[in-house]
């Protein structure tokens, strides 16, 4: 048995879009299951992600502590965004995410994983990249605004992240997979046998 996730699509019968946000919007469809009966399914339309797991000389991840309304929490999280332009290439958005919410560079990128975040009710994906050879971006600072006004930043060594996230203490999906994946790459082939920055996406298609 091969163990790999394949794409299929199940048939629609009808669709309807109650919602549409800013961003994300919500759809609802009428699929016809196996056994030929219909069901509605509600999930959320999203453009996708990226999120940046950086990691300097000293072996710490670049973080950030962000206010999160739907969970009423501030959570430690990686850099990460959404893909603002339909077939936006993922590693630009990932190295503009860095220097906005950073305000740091990197030399050397690569896929880390990819990851559905909620299958079951939104279709978001998201690509979390590996980002080396870290260094401060020239310029201004990016402007920020709304919760992010009140990010706080710093670098956290790997062993405190892991430790955290088995201890029931770090949440955020994107860090904690993202802090999971490096360690299992570590243990496996080793980072610079990860796939390279601009491999292909099947989730969300980009140009190159």
């Amino acid at each position: 048995m091969t163990i790999k996730d394949t794409p299929e699509q199940w048939e629609v019968r009808a669709t309807a879009t109650p919602f549409v946000g800013n961003k994300t919007s919500v759809r609802t469809d009428d699929v016809v299951m196996p056994d030929g009966t219909v069901v509605g399914r509600d999930y959320q339309v999203h453009p996708g992600s990226v999120a940046v797991l950086a990691l300097d000389d000293a072996d710490r991840v670049v973080v950030l502590r962000q206010y999160r309304h739907p969970v009423r929490h501030k959570l430690w999280e990686i850099p990460a965004g959404l893909l603002d332009v339909p077939g936006e290439n993922p590693l630009h958005a990932a190295q503009r995410e860095l220097y906005e919410e950073a305000h740091v560079k990197a030399e050397d990128w690569r896929v880390l994983t990819d990851v559905y975040t909620t299958p079951g009710g939104c279709d978001e994906a998201v690509r979390i990249f590996l980002a080396r050879g870290l260094s401060e971006a020239a310029g201004d600072r990016f402007e920020v605004e709304h919760e992010e006004a009140d990010m706080e930043l710093g670098r956290v060594p790997v062993a405190d992240l892991v430790r955290g996230v088995l201890a029931g203490e770090l949440h955020n999906n994107c860090l904690v997979v993202g802090v999971l994946s490096l360690v299992a790459a570590r243990e496996g082939d080793g980072l610079d046998a990860l796939r390279p920055a601009e491999a292909p996406w099947p989730a969300r298609p980009f140009d190159a």
